[in-house]
């Protein structure tokens, strides 16, 4: 695919996706490299690009150069986010109550603790990244579940065959004290969206390397 033909199917994906405005978006690609330009209202909303450009075929990488302007809304001082951090993230019953602190600066929120699972790291992150005058999030939550490797192997490859966009026999997977190292060729940078989110769903993991390569 042309540079000039993937440009129009981000842009398009931009617009189809309901949670952006993609008014205040621009779209550059070079050899199937996309970066993502202009302002959006939330972190949230800059998030959601990201992901929408994630899911065109064709996208060999993402450079995210999107800025958040809180522009027409009062700012937000950093203690009440806080407070509305702490406190959705108590509501929350995908995030393990105590489990997770909150710092915030300048509208950067920073999220520390231990968890068991990663989809409990991934509920904080987006918790607080839809808060009003939140700029960012640093997500330095670690994963502490423990399981043996052959578990972590086999779960991941089951649940690689189950995805039919993926080819799991082109995918080889290797675990190391809970982190887990995804090697091979995919047609698609969706087939690594879901082999990454096949990995991180298993227990034990800690961490995820991506060796994929498009092609």
């Amino acid at each position: 695919m042309d540079d000039l033909t993937l440009k129009g199917f981000v842009e398009d994906e931009l617009e189809w996706e309901p949670r952006i405005d993609a008014a205040d978006i621009g779209v550059a690609v070079e050899d199937g490299v996309v970066t993502l330009m202009g302002h959006v209202s939330s972190f949230a909303e800059k998030l959601a690009a990201e992901d929408a450009a994630k899911r065109v075929k064709g996208v060999r990488a993402i450079a995210q150069e999107i800025e958040v302007r809180l522009s027409g809304r009062p700012k937000t001082d950093d203690d009440e986010i806080a407070r509305k951090a702490a406190d959705v993230l108590d509501w929350d019953v995908s995030v393990p109550d105590g489990k997770v602190q909150v710092r915030v600066q300048n509208g950067w929120v920073t999220l520390s603790g231990e968890v068991d699972w990663n989809y409990q790291r991934d509920a904080a992150k987006w918790r607080v990244a839809s808060l009003p005058g939140v700029r960012g999030v640093s997500n330095s939550i670690m994963v502490t579940k423990r399981a043996t490797p052959n578990d972590i192997r086999d779960r991941i490859e089951k649940a690689l065959v189950r995805h039919a966009e993926t080819e799991a026999k082109g995918i080889r997977v290797s675990v190391v004290d809970g982190k887990v190292t995804l090697d091979g060729s995919i047609d698609a940078w969706h087939d690594r969206e879901v082999a990454e989110q096949a990995a991180w769903a298993a227990p034990g993991v800690t961490m995820v390397e991506d060796r994929l390569r498009l092609g």
